[in-house]
């Protein structure tokens, strides 16, 4: 994924992440692009003009929770439920980090280790504890860098809310492989007569985890203190009031219970004036067509529970089964998905439903039901200004994996009929590491064709290309990149490509575009040998040539922010 789309793999157009301004070619002219931080992303056309629906999630989505300061309070309830289930208080010492978990994660169970992977399964990173493991260490535990997805073994922690719980888990493996207390072993670790598994110390997270959601403070010590833990943002009711304004309906649903979604919409509407100065305050209710609480997504898109009306005075359920109609003002809990589309007359392409989490939000409102997707991704953000910040750093590890021999030549020849002052920004730091790298590959295999039988070692090079993809991953985090490590897709980027329509970092981005506007996807070129020498090495000196030019305003940018 966060490929350009000049780029012969590309999979975004004109939306794309990390095309920038001025990628196209001059000849054609230039197309124009909204500031980075107000972008919407495209995987597949979308035109707006033809949604008549917009469905929003709250938690993450509408309400957009601080970070780090919601996670922390979420990891350090968790600790101490672990500590009431009898874990050692030494636990409780343990301070959130948040450069080093990262969205997408798998955990495998038996052996006790986090693993960023790509959309196949193959192990792209691999951690035991706080211990990065290296190719030796992993080839041993899992043949050829793979682990099939099986959901007894492994867990997906997809979710913003999955975040601190991911930390806890590296933080708990690291503690007891390192105590003194307990020997490790490969599947778990032993101290006297007993044995804990890492399957069994996952289980006690996750019970925890559940635990603190459902039943501990976390929703109190929230509503508590909202302006420490959720964002507001007077531009939500804008947004909200706008999409009305052009014909669309908006409905509310979201897995939390009345009283507390409430409080926390309350909160994100508590303006002195409505979506303008001049109008009034209204309650935030007025702000959607359709409330649904309480809806157990992804169970929703399937069989669902009863639908029920809430005594909006109480946030009791009222007795028996709502049988509609659903009307404006009123709130509701549970249902599914046939009974709440059929009721306000929706049919699966009509609907536009933006969500953070990939696979209660968008991969069964998507693969169930054909609603169209936008996914709210956080991250992108960072992503953004780490790929601006940090291009000589991709570009150095795109030549070194993509160009080699044909680079050096190339670039002579470009600069000299472009005349392009590309170099002082992008190149300047790897030209002469990869010129050297290319004369040396070269003279391995001047002298040789496929009669040759002798093989050339090229393991500096190899170990010149994994030293600048670590360069590239540290930029991000100790985990590396949401999106990618190195040229390699990560599982979570392959799920967004897959299931989500639209992604944005906020989905207050809707503010920047006319609902009539008309999301396009590139038509995707399939790899080939001349696409690199025709359209990667172009896109690549251009691409550097403009980024020169933006670096400033870029980096003033968010610095703003």
């Amino acid at each position: 994924m966060l490929k350009d789309d000049d780029s012969p793999d590309a999979v975004f157009s004109e939306e794309n992440a990390f095309k920038t301004p001025s990628s196209e070619s001059s000849d054609i002219g230039r197309k124009w692009y909204r500031k980075a931080e107000h972008r919407i992303f495209v995987n597949r056309s979308l035109h707006l003009q033809k949604i008549k629906f917009y469905g929003f999630d709250m938690d993450y989505t509408l309400a957009e929770y601080k970070s780090p300061q919601y996670e922390t309070l979420g990891f350090n309830l968790v600790k101490q439920r672990l500590v009431h289930m009898g874990y050692p208080a030494e636990i409780l010492e343990f301070g959130y980090d948040p450069s080093f978990p990262v969205r997408g994660l798998w955990f495998d169970s038996t052996y006790g280790n986090l693993l960023k992977v790509d959309a196949y399964g193959n192990i792209l990173v691999c951690v035991h504890g706080f211990e990065f493991l290296k190719f030796s260490e992993v080839y041993e535990l899992y043949p050829n860098k793979f682990l099939q997805l099986d959901y007894n073994r492994t867990y997906v922690l997809n979710t913003l809310f999955n975040l601190p719980e991911t930390y806890l888990l590296a933080c708990l493996i690291d503690f007891f492989t390192n105590s003194s207390d307990f020997i490790r072993e490969k599947t778990g670790v032993k101290g006297g007569d007993i044995f804990m598994s890492y399957k069994s110390i996952f289980q006690d997270v996750r019970n925890a985890v559940d635990w603190v959601h459902i039943h501990g403070d976390l929703k109190s010590k929230t509503i508590e203190n909202m302006e420490e833990y959720v964002k507001r943002d007077p531009r939500l009711p804008t947004v909200l009031t706008r999409l009305r304004e052009s014909g669309a309906k908006t409905f509310l649903l979201t897995n939390s219970d009345y009283n507390f979604t409430n409080k926390i919409m309350t909160f994100l509407f508590d303006f002195p004036h409505g979506a303008r100065p001049d109008e009034p305050h209204r309650d935030w209710k007025m702000y959607f067509d359709y409330i649904v609480v309480d809806a157990c997504k992804p169970s929703f898109f399937g069989e669902g529970t009863i639908l029920r009306q809430v005594d909006v005075q109480t946030g009791a359920l009222k007795i028996g089964i709502h049988v509609g109609p659903i009307q404006q003002g009123f709130v509701y809990s549970g249902g599914n998905c046939d009974v709440f589309t059929q009721m306000i007359g929706a049919k699966g392409k009509d609907v536009l439903y933006v969500g953070d989490h990939i696979f209660g939000d968008i991969l069964k409102s998507k693969k169930i039901r054909g609603w169209r997707t936008f996914l709210v991704v956080p991250e992108l953000v960072q992503e953004l200004h780490v790929w601006t910040d940090k291009c000589n750093l991709f570009q150095e590890n795109q030549a070194l994996e993509a160009f080699k021999i044909w680079i050096i030549s190339s670039f002579n020849e470009a600069r000299s009929r472009e005349r392009m002052p590309i170099l002082d920004m992008a190149m300047n730091i790897f030209v002469n590491e990869l010129q050297a790298l290319d004369v040396r590959l070269g003279d391995m295999y001047k002298n040789l064709d496929s009669s040759a039988k002798e093989k050339p070692d090229i393991s500096k090079l190899r170990q010149a290309i994994r030293d600048a993809t670590h360069k590239m991953d540290l930029t991000y985090g100790m985990m590396g990149s949401l999106f990618r490590s190195g040229s390699r897709q990560t599982f979570f980027s392959s799920q967004v490509v897959r299931y989500a329509d639209l992604y944005a970092a906020t989905l207050l981005n809707l503010i920047y575009y006319p609902f009539s506007y008309m999301f396009r996807a590139p038509a995707m070129l399939v790899s080939t040998t001349f696409s690199f020498k025709d359209l990667t090495m172009r896109s690549l000196l251009v691409r550097c040539r403009t980024n020169r030019l933006s670096r400033t305003s870029s980096a003033s940018l968010w610095n703003r922010r």
